[in-house]
């Protein structure tokens, strides 16, 4: 097994005993749901197997498993720490995906993202293999991707730009393991921008999903190609040719404000930055605006769950990734029980 991945497997042993046990390593590698294991006569046995790789805050899961299914009720929702966007791709087999009015029927190369605060169920036809990628909600911010996400939604694997997105993360699949910190921050951001991108690339999008207007992504790249000045809501108004309470009203209807967007943006700038090379904390906060170190600090560690410094040392110990988000969401460290690293063979594309 090589550095960063993580693997569990079921016994491969009677339904019973397998389903729980499947359920547990979901709720570990995934997030909290209850698992139903079709049982016959003949008790044929059931095996599933997942591996686990960190793209610094997002998790990125492979699987196989048989024939069962899943939901996630109001008891599995109270059980989760945290905002998720998880991203679905079929590999091989078939599966049914639910949220909302919505229902996609999945077959190899479709993809759909849910939502973890809104009741889900899954269906597994037969032997499946897929691969999901798990995104705090916060990490969407930095690229405008929260209110474009509000619920399920299918992303059209014949579109280029699910493709894309797809065909990245199989290659990165592969590589995660082998990259060093700086190259793995930047893969994280590369895998935003493409889930962002396919996202608003459309598709069977429900009444429930909001679509990102074209001013708001007009007013997201000024604002990122001026992370560095003192940017503020009369500039963007200037530039748009709008006022300053337009620029205002756009940014409340996604419950934020200009001020939050840009500090969070220019924390992600620092945050990379912290992997790349041994400037000082000091001069890193100040290049991205903030000059009070301690309240610096004390922002990145509200956001990240960690300090500037021992996020720096984590990164580059080759664990920053699975420490930041286990402490923010304990659901994904394992509320379940037990781990089984047995060195199973990743899910087949």
């Amino acid at each position: 097994m090589r550095r960063g991945e993580e693997a569990w497997a079921t016994t491969g042993g009677r339904v019973a005993a397998a389903a729980d046990e499947w359920r547990e390593i979901l709720s570990a590698t995934h997030l909290p749901w209850s698992v139903v294991v079709p049982t016959g006569d003949d008790d044929p046995g059931f095996a599933a197997s997942a591996r686990r790789l960190w793209i610094d805050d997002l998790a990125l899961v492979d699987c196989e498993c048989g024939p069962c299914s899943g939901s996630r009720t109001r008891r599995e929702l109270n059980s989760t720490d945290g905002e998720f966007v998880v991203v679905l791709i079929t590999l091989a087999g078939r599966e049914t995906v639910s949220q909302n009015a919505a229902e996609a029927q999945l077959r190899p190369g479709d993809a759909v993202a849910w939502d973890s605060t809104r009741p889900a169920r899954f269906v597994v036809w037969e032997p499946l293999a897929k691969r999901s990628l798990l995104i705090p909600r916060a990490a969407l911010e930095e690229v405008s991707g929260r209110a474009a996400m509000t619920g399920g939604v299918m992303l059209d694997g014949g579109k280029p730009a699910t493709r894309l997105l797809t065909s990245y993360l199989d290659t990165l699949s592969s590589a995660l393991p082998d990259l060093g910190p700086s190259a793995v921050s930047a893969a994280r951001n590369a895998t935003l921008e493409l889930f962002v991108g396919a996202l608003r690339a459309g598709g069977d999008v429900p009444a429930t999903s909001v679509a990102q207007p074209a001013l708001r992504a007009e007013m997201d790249r000024y604002i990122e190609r001026h992370l560095l000045d003192a940017v503020s809501p009369s500039d963007i108004a200037a530039a748009h040719g709008v006022s300053v309470r337009t620029v205002n009203r756009i940014y409340n209807a996604n419950g934020q404000t200009v001020g939050e967007v840009i500090r969070v943006r220019r924390l992600a700038r620092a945050r990379a930055e912290l992997t790349d090379g041994d400037r000082p904390i000091s001069s890193i906060a100040h290049r991205w605006g903030f000059s009070d170190t301690s309240h610096f600090s004390r922002l990145f560690k509200a956001r990240y769950g960690t300090s500037p410094s021992d996020y720096r040392h984590a990164a580059r110990a080759g664990t920053a990734g699975g420490a930041s988000v286990q402490r923010r969401v304990a659901a994904v460290q394992g509320r379940g029980g037990r781990r089984h690293e047995t060195g199973v063979t990743a899910a087949h594309s």
